[in-house]
């Protein structure tokens, strides 16, 4: 039997136009469950129980936190893309990847698994342990492919804020929830079906 040698594994960096689809949803769906994971083994370290932080709240008042985030959050993008040229808010072609070609229904569940997996890490595990402003850093450099301009970044950084603040003005993880869910989805959607009308 031939001996494994770890020194033969070479890592290179691959860029998005090298993976077909296939890849890109299973490296997207990997990289969702082992941020659910990271999450969860985060809470047990801080010796909270990562289900009682899903219980579900005696009111809807997080749904309206939730949209009103996203609506602020879709009204800011859409006027910065008006003024702001193309490039400088260039993602590398990643969410038109993932969503340029997807049915309705997989832009729901991709939504819904991106913003329980990554609310779960960001707010539930570590907001707890050092606050939105410290979480909305960690949350920006996490998000690497919007590093390469300022724009970008800063909304990211200034989204994850507000979805830490939301949490601590509701007393509840399911308004960042909302909130992630649905600006993912709403640009999914303009993003599949604006392409579907060029």
């Amino acid at each position: 039997m031939k001996k494994f040698d770890i020194r033969k594994i070479k890592l290179r960096q691959v860029t998005v136009d090298e993976l077909n689809d296939k890849m890109l949803l299973v490296n997207l769906y990997m990289t969702q469950a082992i941020t659910l994971i990271i999450g969860f083994a985060w809470m047990f370290f801080q010796s909270r129980n990562p289900f009682a932080l899903f219980k579900w709240p005696g009111s809807w008042n997080f749904a309206l936190w939730g949209a009103g985030l996203a609506a602020l959050v879709l009204i800011v993008d859409l006027i910065l893309s008006r003024w702001i040229p193309e490039e400088a808010s260039d993602d590398g072609g990643v969410n038109e990847r993932i969503f340029k070609n997807r049915p309705f229904w997989h832009i729901v569940v991709l939504s819904a698994i991106v913003s329980i997996c990554e609310e779960s890490l960001f707010r539930g595990a570590i907001q707890q342990a050092i606050g939105p402003y410290w979480t909305s850093i960690v949350f920006a450099a996490i998000h690497v492919r919007y590093l390469r301009h300022w724009i970008p970044t800063g909304l990211v950084f200034s989204i994850s804020y507000g979805l830490g603040w939301i949490q601590v003005q509701t007393g509840t993880i399911w308004a960042p929830i909302a909130a992630h869910f649905l600006i993912d989805f709403i640009m999914g959607c303009i993003i599949r079906y604006r392409r579907e009308q060029e």
